[in-house]
């Protein structure tokens, strides 16, 4: 079955869909605003908050640590300095581990390396986030996988062969797996998002729950990738998406973010069992708007009825029009005037 339990929510086809709050580094390094982000996502809805996890100075090569880094959007002079700024420590995330205990939300996060594997090991967050950079990075995966815990793998920029390398990868290790589609590009224009890839994967692998990580702006294609079988929806969340750094232009706001999680609530509901059946609601208005079978005119008894007598006019609160060929060359057994409902109590047997 494909089936995924994560924190003690278990993702499958039939439950609610699960959204992940991708916080990233919207938080600008700053604690206080990092929880009032995971406050804003337990109030839309969200199933889970998510971090990213680097070791910055091992993770980089020197001279990319070293890279001036002059984007409006940078919280330092170099790259790795940048990125430095913006990364929480051991005693910043116990302290957000708390806070989203409070709320009563699942907080984990990206590790980037192995090194990030070992911290949020460390911390004993509940799952993993793989992402799109590293879909070839086999050991990194392997690593991961050995931690036994749900983990989630985006795959943008990946090709097929890749995504299948890294599933088989992760899946013999770990079956607690959910494989994204995910497009790298930031953000994601529409005809790139390639949506229908979530039923390849739910084909591909049978076993596995398949979601979507998106980057586009807005929250509606959400919901087209549920109805492609999609059961996890990843998007990124800020405050203000016009706060300063790259991620927040195309993050949700809590007004998208709560839209997507009320329309995915709704929607599982909607779908129902795919049996066609009427509703007892339906009845009054479709009385009203539905049509019985009636005299045309005034008809005396032992009259031979014939189509032109029998008018097909609303309430339907008498005999269904689909009987009118039935009622045709029948004799009338008492005199009706018009408008008279037709039926088997007024004709001939």
């Amino acid at each position: 079955m494909r089936e995924l339990t994560v924190d003690g929510y278990t993702i499958n086809d039939d439950n609610d869909c699960y959204v992940i709050a991708e916080i990233g580094h919207n938080h600008q390094g700053n604690l206080d605003q990092c929880k009032e982000l995971f406050k804003a996502a337990s109030n839309c809805g969200a199933n889970a908050v998510k971090l990213q996890k680097r070791a910055n100075r091992t993770m980089y090569t020197k001279a990319m640590f070293d890279e001036p880094y002059n984007s409006e959007n940078a919280f330092a002079p170099t790259y790795g300095e940048h990125r430095e700024f913006l990364e929480f420590g051991r005693d910043e995330y116990l302290e957000l581990k708390a806070c989203a205990a409070e709320l009563g939300i699942t907080f984990f996060s990206t590790a980037f390396d192995f090194e990030s594997a070992d911290f949020l090991e460390e911390i004993d967050l509940p799952a993993y986030k793989i992402a799109s950079g590293d879909l070839t990075n086999i050991p990194l995966i392997e690593y991961v996988a050995k931690q036994g815990k749900p983990m989630f793998m985006s795959t943008g920029g990946g090709t097929m062969d890749d995504v299948r390398r890294a599933h088989d990868a992760a899946a013999a290790i770990n079956p607690q797996l959910c494989i994204m589609q995910c497009t790298a590009s930031y953000p994601c224009e529409f005809d790139k998002l390639n949506l229908r890839v979530v039923e390849t994967f739910r084909e591909a692998f049978p076993d596995t729950v398949v979601g979507l990580s998106s980057h586009d702006n807005g929250y509606t294609l959400g919901l087209g990738a549920y109805m492609l079988g999609a059961r996890v929806i990843e998007k990124h969340f800020t405050l203000n998406r016009s706060k300063k750094g790259t991620d927040h232009a195309f993050s949700l706001e809590s007004s998208g973010l709560r839209r997507l999680t009320r329309d995915l609530q709704r929607l599982n509901i909607a779908l129902g069992d795919g049996v066609k059946r009427a509703y007892d609601e339906e009845a009054a208005p479709l009385t009203k708007m539905s049509k019985k079978l009636v005299a045309a005119h005034d008809l005396p008894a032992g009259h031979v009825l014939t189509r032109d007598d029998i008018a097909i006019k609303s309430p339907g609160d008498g005999t269904p029009p689909y009987e009118i060929g039935n009622f045709v060359g029948r004799t009338t057994s008492v005199a009706l005037t018009t408008d008279d409902n037709i039926s088997a109590v007024v004709v001939a047997s």
